[in-house]
């Protein structure tokens, strides 16, 4: 167990690394290629060639950080990270599957989750996934996640749309058809780990590697609004929602919404401004910047912000724990976001949780 600055017994947890599954994209491109090729196609214009170019690098460089055990506990110790909450990479939640692949899809990457995280169960628990492009799926792929594979929770993207179908309607997390899930999610104390993947923006952000650096903190600020306005967290006040990259554009923006909340009528949906419902959300610290991490802790509270690397993709940190103690936060602040806060909200090593797996 390492010993942070600012002390203690608690393990240091990273709430936000990724593992790659290739078996699951094998599993659904033979299964539905025109799907997986509409998708491919999608991506391809929403970043462009150049960034397609440099992602394609990047992950042939990172492949055993992304598959192999043995390297990530070894860069786990270097960045004196005790703990790894791994969920799949953005890009297997494939919202384009129609239903039975879907529910198949998510099954099969909790399996592969459980199974990553049972070969170092002392320092490493895990997330799975639910199908957003069916609602009515939902509460039966996030049942088998918790209950059957003994993960925390679930990961999912900000929005669903099928590429190329207009027949098929997007999902927001207002939509209506996910009460369900997010009872459920509350019943079960289920962490709902938010990570956006694509913008709805699309070819406007085919350069610069803007299909990133925008995008991602957009549409994190987006799909929380979705939540917010729509009343979700006021009808399940102890649902547990963990946004990556540190909440995005929202939190520290929102006077404007809280503006729209008080003058107009149609975005009245929630009970309390929304500045307010920070302190019912979770934020990881992935803002790459002293400065942006302090602003942070002030608008969400120092018990809402916990620590976060995007292991091991290149827009992460492959230094997490420094960057946080280069913010200077005050020490109590520092513990809380180092530690404490995922042992508020249970997220442990996976062996702590034997008990809450039915099979």
């Amino acid at each position: 167990m390492n010993t942070h600055r600012a002390g203690g017994p608690t393990p240091t947890v990273d709430v936000h690394a990724h593992i790659l599954l290739p078996a699951l994209q094998q599993l659904v491109a033979e299964a539905d290629p025109e799907g997986f090729g509409a998708q491919q196609a999608l991506e391809v214009r929403r970043n462009g060639p150049e960034s397609m170019a440099a992602s394609g690098k990047m992950i042939k460089e990172r492949w055993p950080q992304l598959t192999d055990l043995d390297r990530r506990l070894a860069d786990m110790d270097a960045q004196g990270v005790d703990v790894q909450l791994v969920s799949p990479s953005p890009s297997h939640f494939y919202y384009f599957a129609p239903g039975e692949l879907a529910l198949q899809v998510a099954r099969s990457a909790n399996k592969a989750v459980r199974e990553f995280v049972d070969r170092a169960p002392e320092r490493l628990n895990g997330v799975g996934l639910v199908p957003l492009q069916h609602p009515a799926l939902m509460v039966e792929a996030l049942e088998h996640a918790v209950l059957e594979c003994g993960l925390l929770g679930v990961e999912i993207g900000s929005f669903a749309a099928t590429p190329g179908d207009p027949d098929r309607s997007t999902v927001e997390l207002s939509d209506p058809r996910l009460e369900p899930f997010w009872r459920r999610a509350e019943e079960l104390d289920a962490l709902v780990f938010l990570h956006p993947f694509g913008c709805s923006l699309d070819e406007r952000l085919d350069r610069f590697y803007l299909a990133n650096t925008v995008s991602q903190p957009a549409e994190n600020a987006v799909a929380l609004s979705h939540l917010i306005f729509s009343g979700v967290l006021d009808r399940h006040p102890d649902l547990k929602v963990l946004a990556a990259h540190g909440g995005g554009y929202l939190p520290t923006s929102l006077g404007r919404s809280d503006h729209a909340w008080r003058v107009r009528p149609e975005a009245h949906g929630c009970a309390q401004p929304p500045s307010s419902y920070l302190k019912k959300l979770y934020f990881d610290s992935l803002v790459h910047n002293p400065a942006e991490l302090r602003a942070l802790v002030a608008a969400a509270g120092p018990e809402q912000v916990l620590l976060g690397s995007d292991y091991p993709f290149d827009m992460g940190s492959d230094r997490p724990v420094a960057e946080v103690i280069d913010a200077l936060l005050p020490p109590a602040d520092e513990a809380w976001v180092l530690a404490g806060n995922a042992a508020a909200l249970g997220i442990t090593p996976a062996s702590a949780l034997a008990a809450r797996r039915t099979a």
